[in-house]
């Protein structure tokens, strides 16, 4: 009973950081500090979720202050970035749906005929 209260105590003190991001890549400069800014994200431990939404799982909430202080030293000058914190509780609840990828109908081979 006491291990089903404490994995349940847990949802709710372990956190997901999710970091969103818009970065300017127009110029040469600026794919570098895109690219830096990601890596500094994959360096510290963070994960692609999708193109431009990063995500880090911490097991408790003064480990996840350590992270988010660390990728807002981080932050480039131009661009949006976003970073939300949720619980594992919360990030369980998410839904994700995976469409299928659009593929063109195949052309038709041409039919041979014999007489």
């Amino acid at each position: 009973m006491n291990e089903n209260r404490f994995s349940r105590l847990n949802q709710y003190r372990s956190m997901w950081i999710l970091v969103f991001f818009d970065l300017p890549t127009e110029t040469a400069t600026e794919r570098k500090v895109a690219t830096k800014f990601r890596k500094n994200l994959l360096d510290d431990g963070f994960a692609m979720f999708q193109f431009s939404i990063y995500m880090r799982f911490c097991a408790s909430r003064e480990n996840t202050d350590v992270h988010v202080k660390r990728t807002k030293r981080t932050l480039p000058k131009k661009g949006k970035i976003g970073i939300l914190q949720i619980t594992d509780r919360q990030f369980g609840m998410i839904e994700l749906f995976h469409g299928q990828k659009e593929i063109d109908p195949e052309t038709p081979s041409q039919q041979l005929e014999l007489f």
